[in-house]
């Protein structure tokens, strides 16, 4: 299952296949069940995880006790506090497996490691922060311009595996939507 992860790499960079072992020594591969938590708030930021098999959300608990999703990864794709991570500060936000998956991390001192021995790599950590930071930025967009409905559709469209594999509930949390109205939208065809 690693050669995802080189595979992904080669995707945006050119990397050879002969130091691809080494690169792997950096990184641990965890192998949580469906709730098992990664990360816990209030706890040193130290890991980033590309997920192999599975899926994973990232929330926060607010002041009235409920969970709010940030954000879902699934295979081929990051997570982690990348803000926390970069300051080396602990997280506001827990990250959870919604299924049972398998992962790789790569703690902050390995990818420092990492990138002294690869510095190509660089180039394929930047193209990977970019996307997360152009995508965060469009969905703050959906949230300014977008009648929730549309940001249900929108979201349906554009991601429809998360829509099959993530309970609604979360999918909801995530879209800022109540578990009742994602039911609703999702009987309803898009007009």
């Amino acid at each position: 299952m690693t050669e995802q992860l080189y595979k992904h790499i080669t995707k945006f960079i050119p990397f050879e296949a002969q130091h691809f072992d080494e690169v792997l020594s950096y990184f641990q591969v965890h192998e949580p069940d469906k709730k098992d938590k990664l990360t816990e708030a209030g706890t040193l930021c130290n890991q980033c995880y590309f997920v192999l098999k599975g899926c994973l959300h990232m929330y926060y608990v607010n002041d009235k006790g409920v969970e709010k999703t940030i954000q879902f990864a699934i295979e081929n794709w990051w997570i982690a506090d990348f803000l926390a991570y970069h300051h080396r500060q602990s997280t506001g936000f827990c990250i959870q497996a919604v299924e049972a998956s398998q992962v790789l991390s790569l703690d902050y001192h390995s990818q420092n490691k990492l990138l002294e021995r690869f510095p190509n790599l660089e180039a394929y950590f930047r193209n990977v922060y970019q996307i997360a930071f152009g995508t965060s930025i469009m969905r703050v967009k959906y949230l300014f311009d977008y009648s929730k409905e549309e940001i249900f559709f929108n979201f349906s469209e554009e991601y429809p595996e998360f829509v099959q594999r993530v309970p609604q509930y979360m999918l909801a949390s995530f879209l800022g939507l109540t578990p009742e109205y994602v039911s609703e939208l999702r009987r309803k065809k898009r007009s």
